[in-house]
């Protein structure tokens, strides 16, 4: 019986410790490698306290090129273009020097009891140096109140932030 209290014990602890993790949008897929496609595949395990979801924002970070949203049914997707800082190079000798710069879900209704996945087919320009974080700024519009998880975890002097953008750690190509 001690054994089993005492497992009961750690399964609680550690699924406590699991739950700050779980109450932000994340990335399901952390690492990416450079110089090659990458299926964003952004959670969404919550509204605004009992609020649905009702539009989610993604910012796409410099060096991410050939952006494509999933249709999501039951919701709109719009597109916002523009130029890149500089052109990057795609395949078949394509090069981009603009592209989409933020994709917007809207019109949904997520209930806060629910979650749900939205995703982007990327790539992730060549040029990018393995070993660095990209962040996906998101804000997370509900029917009332949003979330902003737009904050890099070390954004202002803090060791994490209190929304975090979600992030993916560039790998090299194999």
């Amino acid at each position: 019986m001690k054994w089993f209290v005492a497992t009961l014990c750690l399964i609680t602890a550690l699924s406590a410790a699991a739950l700050p993790a779980a109450a932000h949008v994340t990335l399901e897929q952390r690492e990416a490698p450079v110089g090659a496609s990458y299926k964003a595949v952004f959670v969404v395990p919550h509204g605004c306290g009992e609020s649905p979801t009702v539009r989610l924002s993604v910012r796409i970070p410099e060096g991410v090129i050939g952006v494509k949203p999933m249709v999501k049914p039951g919701w709109q997707i719009e597109t916002v273009r523009g130029p890149y800082e500089k052109s990057y190079s795609y395949f078949h000798g394509a090069t981009f020097s603009e592209g989409v710069k933020e994709v917007i879900w809207s019109g949904g209704n997520l209930p806060n009891a629910f979650f749900d996945d939205f995703v982007l087919s990327v790539f992730i320009a060549a040029d990018l140096p393995a070993g660095k974080t990209l962040y996906f700024p998101v804000v997370q519009g509900c029917e009332k109140g949003e979330h902003r998880w737009i904050d890099p975890p070390a954004a202002h002097g803090k060791e994490t932030a209190n929304e975090p953008a979600p992030g993916v750690l560039l790998v090299p190509k194999k």
